[in-house]
């Protein structure tokens, strides 16, 4: 699965990792796997992130073909 995660914290006043952590319950070390690739979120926590960004968690994170 891709996201957008990055982008959308830019679009949002470039809020930083950890106040984005800080906002969803969870480490800052989530948000940087996150973002990178190496960790898929709960639907709890992605709709938890897509609420704190403004935005829908299918603008933020999508499934490619064969996931």
């Amino acid at each position: 699965m891709k996201n957008r995660l990055r982008e959308f914290r830019f679009k949002n006043d470039e809020i930083t990792q950890e106040s984005l952590a800080e906002l969803v319950g969870v480490s800052r070390q989530t948000i940087i796997a996150i973002e990178k690739g190496r960790f898929n979120p709960s639907v709890k926590l992605a709709l938890k992130i897509a609420r704190v960004l403004r935005c829908r968690a299918e603008d933020l994170f999508i499934i490619e073909e064969g996931d």
